[in-house]
């Protein structure tokens, strides 16, 4: 059953596993990643080469609801700053997707290897990222996890373009969403605060992005020690509900007005106020001629090396939840277990927050973690975390039904 054929929700018509073998020689897996594994695949017919993720059924409800989440989204979008969905199948026991295939550097690598970068190359990418969420926006689609990794150059030339990948996560915004997810250190303040959110969320993403590209580090650190999750978890949250970061000395001294005004427009912790994608495209900095062309790059360079150092920003760690804490604190005062769930229809989600001020929803977690029990447990960020998710270091190599985070490190040497 071909691509178009594929339709979710009705009587199964499943694919014969030889469907997928004999249009596509599969390679072998490249990477597993949280719910699926990738393998580089060709089409025996055109001989083009594909990215092939490859979802377990047998791996729960969650991998399947992902799976089927990301065929339903990538149906839906045609964008050329988006990869692009070219094939789909559905067998008893697997899901297959087949993509274009991105054969570009992450960003990080091509601005390390460049000899000359400027806050214009920052602009040319920021200005695809923008033009990519705008149309998802429009659509009402929210990515709900962009981060730096998840974007990457299409090809290997000069002038290749910026794909945006990974949308297993990514939610139709009919009504305002609940359930927290994403990456820690990209999550905007409603989403900490567990107040309900929508497209905003993405824009705050993109400001972090920004913030990233241009001056090497991230916006939001803690200096407590490496080994002390606990602590450096629950001050990065407190730091992002209240907007907590700089523009600091000297990583910001020769960066223009107008990308720190950008910056903070997209930071803005009022989603409300917070400027659109759409809104962004328009900033004279992104359209207009306000983005600087002196070389940043030694500067930069040195903090990209200095705080993502390969082995901490490709390895995935799982990280304390601020929002399972406070369910846990929530419920224990209430008489439920802590074990329980919020939302039985939204396994991992926590229960939002009433809308209210940034200084509200901090003392509440303030609160919360103030009454947090020595030894409690651990868990994924992502709301489709599984209960499994605290024996990943009995199971470093076990496939996870939860989005594990990629930690940014804290700033060192300072």
């Amino acid at each position: 059953m071909p691509f178009g054929c594929l339709t979710l929700g009705e009587k199964k018509d499943y694919n014969n596993p030889s469907e997928v073998t004999d249009k596509y020689d599969l390679g072998q897996i490249v990477k597993s990643e949280e719910f699926c594994e990738i393998f580089r695949a060709k089409d025996r017919n055109t001989l083009k080469m594909y990215t092939c993720k490859k979802f377990h059924k047998k791996d729960g409800r969650k991998v399947r609801k992902a799976a089927k989440n990301e065929i339903m989204i990538l149906k839906m979008v045609k964008h050329h700053n988006i990869l692009q969905l070219v094939d789909a199948f559905e067998t008893k026991k697997e899901y297959f997707l087949f993509l274009e295939l991105a054969t570009g550097r992450e960003v990080f690598d091509w601005i390390l290897d460049q000899g000359y970068y400027s806050e214009r190359d920052t602009s040319n990418v920021m200005r695809q990222v923008l033009e990519a969420v705008a149309y998802l926006h429009s659509l009402k689609i929210v990515h709900r996890n962009l981060k730096l990794e998840n974007l990457v150059y299409f090809n290997r030339l000069k002038h290749s373009k910026i794909v945006i990948s990974d949308f297993h996560l990514a939610k139709l915004e009919n009504g305002l969403i609940k359930d927290p997810c994403g990456t820690p250190e990209y999550l905007a303040p409603e989403v900490v605060g567990r107040q309900r959110y929508g497209r905003p969320v993405d824009c705050w993403a993109i400001g972090v992005i920004m913030y990233i590209l241009l001056s090497g580090n991230p916006p939001f650190y803690d200096d407590a020690d490496e080994d002390d999750s606990d602590n450096r978890d629950k001050n990065l949250f407190l730091k992002i509900l209240s907007g907590d970061y700089e523009f600091d000395s000297p990583y910001w001294d020769d960066i223009s007005d107008s990308a720190k005004n950008l910056v903070a427009s997209l930071m803005e912790v009022d989603q409300d106020q917070r400027l659109t994608a759409q809104e962004a495209i328009a900033h004279e900095w992104i359209s207009g001629n306000a983005a600087s062309d002196k070389n940043i790059k030694d500067g930069v360079c040195a903090q990209i090396e200095k705080n993502f150092a390969k082995a901490k920003w490709k390895k995935a760690v799982r990280v304390t939840t601020l929002m399972k804490r406070l369910r846990a604190s929530e419920q224990g005062d209430s008489g439920l277990t802590a074990g329980s769930a919020a939302d039985p229809n939204t396994p991992g989600s926590a229960p939002a927050l009433p809308a209210g001020s940034g200084d509200s929803v901090a003392a509440s977690i303030k609160a919360a973690l103030s009454e947090k029990a020595p030894g409690t447990q651990t868990a994924a960020i992502s709301a489709l975390a599984p209960p499994s998710a605290a024996r990943q270091d009995e199971q470093p190599q076990a496939r996870c039904n939860g989005d594990v985070p990629q930690m940014l490190p804290q700033r060192k040497g300072e």
